[in-house]
């Protein structure tokens, strides 16, 4: 009998596909439960059958008011522990890197829901719920390089980034998929280059698809754009990306779910770092930021716009992702920036 493993991941749909490899691998070892956001189920037929879901919306994880306590779900939240607690996991594991370390939220989770053996990165005291606090992986490493660590702590060893097997190709090669949107404004190209973007592949004879997040929805259909479509769910998402040849997108979830699905990717990056982020394909380009002393920012931008993204020239962003295109519609692709 395998024994029981809990992960934790319970941030935003990119850290939840870069951890992909470790959970098929961990599967193959463990009974695995991943307690992550409710967009898991979609995601589970596809990137990990053999993985049990339990959904959870940490209210901690929001934007916006997420340390208002009298608005957070304490009897889901109880009725969570008590689920899982019931489970009698024998390992309980976290491989979330917040700042210098993990998370304490999750470590304490882990204690609460009473795992045996307790992983995760130790983060000012957090290493009092831990049983075994591993080492934090180099600052400027990728975040996969976290689930590798985590992984050597389970006796599993995953290959390095560069050395992960390539995804299965896209279907469909001459579609050109952009996405508009993330999850925060100050990761978001200004939609008006986007128009242009879109536009001159059009001039060029490609095929182009749009999608965008709710909120841009009217602004593209109010510039013309009739066709947009706005995939409200990862299950909708995830059929876009499988007519698309390769997906143009800011710093953004949509980026690594393509990846992983064989799509090539180009991101435009603004105020966070792409060593930490750049989605994981093997052809996947990018455009970093310009530069700022604040960088990495994960929320907010201490200025009137975040010109880390906003200032980057349309006429750099059009070169380099139409050589993007070609290479990869019309030539072998490589590794590039």
């Amino acid at each position: 009998m395998k024994p029981k493993l809990l992960i934790v991941e319970l941030w935003y749909l990119g850290d939840l596909v870069i951890g992909t490899s470790f959970l098929r691998a961990a599967a193959r070892q463990f009974d695995v439960t991943l307690l992550a956001k409710p967009y898991a189920l979609d995601l589970q037929p596809r990137l990990w059958p053999d993985v049990k879901i339990y959904p959870f919306s940490a209210p901690w994880t929001s934007f916006k008011k997420k340390y208002h306590f009298w608005r957070w779900p304490l009897p889901e939240m109880l009725r969570l522990r008590q689920s899982l607690a019931a489970e009698k996991f024998d390992i309980g594991l976290s491989a979330r890197r917040a700042g210098l370390g993990g998370d304490p939220r999750d470590h304490f989770l882990l204690k609460i829901v009473g795992a045996k053996e307790r992983i995760g990165f130790p983060y000012f005291g957090s290493e009092i719920f831990l049983t075994r606090p591993i080492a934090r992986p180099e600052p400027e490493s990728h975040r996969y390089e976290s689930w590798r660590l985590a992984g050597r702590a389970l006796g599993i060893e995953l290959p390095a980034r560069d050395q992960l097997d390539p995804p299965l190709p896209p279907k469909h090669e001459k579609t050109v998929l952009i996405h508009s949107g993330a999850r925060l404004p100050v990761r978001v190209w200004p939609l008006e280059n986007w128009r242009k973007l879109a536009l001159h592949f059009r001039e060029k004879k490609y095929h182009v698809q749009i999608a965008c997040d709710p909120d841009q929805e009217n602004w593209w259909k109010q510039n013309g754009e009739t066709g947009v479509r706005t995939p409200v769910t990862v299950t909708e998402l995830i059929a876009l990306v499988d007519r698309a040849g390769a997906l143009i997108g800011n710093d953004s979830g949509p980026g690594h779910l393509a990846a992983l699905c064989g799509v090539p990717t180009f991101t435009i990056f603004g105020p966070q770092l792409p060593e930490w982020f750049v989605p994981l394909h093997p052809r996947a380009e990018w455009i970093e930021g310009k530069a700022c002393p604040y960088k990495p920012c994960s929320d907010y931008c201490r200025f009137p716009k975040p010109f880390c993204i906003q200032d980057i020239p349309e006429a750099e962003i059009f070169r380099r992702t139409e050589e993007f295109v070609r290479k990869n519609f019309f030539g072998n692709g490589a590794v590039g920036r």
